[in-house]
């Protein structure tokens, strides 16, 4: 267990990286011991905003770090990490997807085991409070219902739209659906890039859930959006807005907290009420919460949200969704 402070350091500071960075940089219990980016100009520019430096190689930050945030393209994820767990002995969060095939995911997961290090994965909407006040009741979903849809942007094209949005819902499925997956049937069409921009997937689990999931990344508006149904309970998610409702058939309302409203009706010639609730969400920074969940886990205080084998598995699935809409399109 680590009790001085961690020394992070984060790689890639685009977009994204640069939360990482400042993040560590606000924490008390960590120093941002650098950046690095291949873009020099840009390392140097985040390396001034938080007071750290910049360096010219992955290697040489790796060097002097207890953890490493991952914040590259896709294909460059398995190579760095590969290099921070068994070269430099460091603790590894990386941004979804963990690496673009599930061998490499295998063998960084085999690499981490045998250096006792941890991988911790950016699936950011595990924590979105729409989606974590859930945790409070008991859910056993039989038909999942997933939206997600985003205007065109340039970011994240390097992948099908399975593998920059869909993973998102993915993982959150599997996290849901206590059950393996038994069968998936996919269709999606490209209409901006190279490679497949519209996907729809059908999964059925063991346990008999279904699930149907849209992702776009050609869209008016940007939609995240969960419905899910089951035995006496129904709820609607919008991760985007933040905010749940749920329905709950009952016989006695007053043994569910905060009730809205009630309606009448008969099921099976038996008098029931719905409860309707749109519980009050705790708003805070998910990323925040990442980040302190990532250092935690290093210092052997919790287990991250997202481990190597979790994003591994839902790799797994994204990777099959792809390649059954790859082959529809030939």
């Amino acid at each position: 267990m680590v009790s001085e402070k961690i020394k992070a350091g984060v790689i890639g500071v685009g977009h994204l990286g640069q939360h990482h960075a400042k993040h560590y940089h606000l924490r008390n219990d960590v120093t941002l011991a650098g950046v690095y980016d291949t873009d020099s100009n840009r390392a140097k520019e985040i390396a001034r905003q938080y007071n750290t430096k910049f360096f010219d190689t992955p290697q040489d930050l790796m060097e002097i770090c207890d953890g490493i945030s991952i914040v590259t393209p896709t294909e460059s994820h398995y190579s760095i990490a590969k290099i921070a767990i068994e070269d430099f002995n460091c603790h590894v969060f990386i941004e979804k997807p963990i690496t673009e095939t599930t061998v490499q995911a295998d063998d960084l997961i085999k690499s981490a085991k045998a250096k006792n290090k941890l991988i911790q994965v950016g699936h950011i909407e595990r924590l979105n409070p729409a989606l974590t006040i859930l945790e409070q009741y008991n859910l056993n979903p039989k038909f999942i219902e997933v939206q997600r849809l985003a205007p065109y942007t340039v970011r994240g094209t390097d992948v099908p739209v399975v593998l920059d949005l869909m993973i998102h819902d993915i993982d959150i499925l599997l996290s849901l659906v206590k059950s393996d997956v038994k069968s998936i049937h996919a269709s999606g069409v490209s209409i901006i890039t190279n490679s497949v921009d519209i996907a729809n997937a059908r999964i059925r689990f063991n346990n008999g859930t279904v699930a149907s999931i849209t992702s776009s990344r050609v869209a008016k508006d940007k939609v995240r959006k969960i419905k899910l149904f089951q035995e006496n309970l129904y709820s609607t998610i919008d991760l985007l807005l933040e905010q749940t409702e749920i329905y709950t058939i009952t016989e006695e309302p007053n043994l569910i907290p905060d009730v809205l409203k009630t309606e009448p009706f008969t099921q099976n010639n038996e008098s029931k009420l719905i409860a309707y609730q749109k519980p009050n969400l705790e708003k805070y920074d998910m990323l925040g919460l990442e980040i302190k969940n990532f250092i935690a886990s290093v210092r052997g205080k919790e287990e991250p949200i997202v481990n190597g084998i979790e994003a591994r598995n839902a790799l797994d699935v994204v990777i099959k969704i792809n390649n059954m809409i790859l082959e529809d399109l030939k």
